[in-house]
């Protein structure tokens, strides 16, 4: 069982930044690609960034492109989620998410994060 626990949440205004970490209880954490979700009230979870396998290439929603960047520190066992320029629309639950390798099966989740944009 692998336990991922996201922090870095908060209130900030529109334009500001955050950064949101998600450190993970394993010993494996090499073998894990570590991707981020979110869900606004009322909306389906969708996928912000990912990291692509074996390259680490990153991909990122329409939304967010140029605005957020997913990284990682394998010595930390944790992934982060840098977000820049937030607009109101970016608040959400953010989730951060485990898979193995090239997998698409999210085996485990964070607790989410709350972070809300006000304008």
């Amino acid at each position: 069982q692998v336990q991922l626990v996201e922090s870095g949440g908060g209130l900030v205004q529109a334009g500001g930044s955050l950064r949101l970490s998600c450190a993970a209880s394993t010993q494996s954490f090499s073998n894990y690609r570590m991707d981020w979700f979110r869900q606004a009230p009322g909306k389906e979870r969708d996928l912000v960034a990912a990291f692509g396998w074996p390259a680490a290439y990153p991909n990122y929603a329409d939304s967010v492109k140029g605005r957020f960047t997913i990284s990682r520190d394998n010595a930390k066992n944790t992934v982060y989620l840098q977000m820049n320029s937030l607009k109101p629309e970016d608040t959400a639950v953010y989730y951060c998410a485990a898979a193995i390798r090239s997998s698409r099966n999210y085996l485990y989740w964070g607790q989410g994060t709350q972070v809300t944009v006000s304008s």
